[in-house]
């Protein structure tokens, strides 16, 4: 049996017994046009980065959300361990105030009819939770 042997710039397939250049996922000669990898270094980067700022962006969302709920749970401490001989009510506003032996306490009187020492203003809300306005 006798194989013809191609030249070597001659894309043959010697099983199939055809000429198969044209269903290569490559070049087969040198007039082929440049095969050029894909530059992912930029795609990455530019991935990266949009990452980075998603990621910053939540974090800071988070830590304003987390101060926020310290915050009220400072006031809600802080009225709950003041001096008020009364049950609040619900969506009613209240004024917290501090003596000047430090002792704090929470009133019905605003700021503007009293000479105390204003802390704030708060209501409690329908959780029993309460709202600094």
């Amino acid at each position: 049996m006798s194989v013809d042997k191609k030249p070597d710039n001659v894309v043959f397939d010697v099983e199939t017994q055809k000429y198969d250049a044209a269903l290569k996922p490559y070049a087969t000669s040198l007039g082929a046009p440049v095969i050029t990898t894909p530059d992912t270094i930029t795609w990455k980067n530019r991935s990266i980065n949009k990452l980075n700022h998603k990621v910053e962006t939540k974090y800071l969302e988070l830590k304003a959300a987390y101060e926020k709920m310290i915050q009220e749970f400072e006031y809600n401490k802080l009225i709950f361990s003041s001096k008020f001989t009364f049950e609040p009510i619900v969506n009613q506003l209240y004024h917290l105030y501090k003596r000047d032996n430090g002792e704090t306490f929470l009133s019905i009187i605003a700021p503007e009819q009293c000479n105390f020492n204003n802390l704030g203003s708060f209501y409690l809300n329908a959780d029993q939770i309460w709202e600094k306005i």
